[in-house]
């Protein structure tokens, strides 16, 4: 009986230490997880634009500036027109990744317009100060461009070729991956 009751204890304890290990590995791969979700950046995950064709709606605002503006001032470049607000998460985290864009091809004929969608004009100033943008950021707080491109979702990117054609569409945060693949070639149109 002793030896019996000596199995016994031997299998319990064989069976805590393999059950203390399994909740050390969860609790361990718990902890790894937000570390593992860390590493794919916003600025990593991205819509897939669907190709469209259609004529661009000559979308006329005032700049910050308080000076009038439209999309048609830009036709001869790539125009990236991107629909965006000021309390948009997915939008503030495509901003660094358009303005590293911009920068980049800026000299190719490549512009982004990004039209902020119904804030006031010093929210979205201090916004753009904030994100030290460098492209052009129109205030639309009559939604004008969102009428127009009949935009129901932010962040709404429209990419408009050098002759004035909307020829992709976004709905969705912009990867810098989705940018190289879908508008530099059009760069070189």
């Amino acid at each position: 009986m002793a030896t019996r009751r000596k199995n016994r204890n031997q299998q319990t304890l064989i069976l805590l230490v393999i059950g203390a290990g399994l909740v050390l590995v969860a609790v361990a791969a718990l902890l790894a997880l937000p570390k593992a979700q860390e590493q794919v950046a916003a600025q990593d995950i991205s819509a897939i634009p669907a190709a469209v064709n259609f004529p661009a709606p000559d979308v006329q605002l005032t700049n910050l500036d308080g000076q009038p503006v439209a999309l048609s001032d830009f036709y001869g470049n790539v125009i990236l027109y991107n629909a965006w607000a000021t309390w948009c998460p997915p939008c503030k985290a495509e901003m660094p990744t358009l303005q590293a864009y911009y920068e980049e091809y800026k000299e190719n004929g490549f512009v982004i317009v990004a039209i902020e969608d119904g804030q006031p004009v010093d929210e979205v100033r201090a916004f753009v100060d904030e994100y030290n943008l460098t492209f052009p950021v129109w205030p639309d707080p009559e939604w004008k461009a969102t009428t127009a491109f009949r935009t129901e979702n932010l962040p709404t990117s429209f990419v408009i070729d050098r002759d004035g054609t909307v020829r992709l569409t976004w709905t969705g945060a912009i990867s810098r991956a989705m940018l190289e693949q879908y508008v530099t070639p059009l760069l070189k149109q």
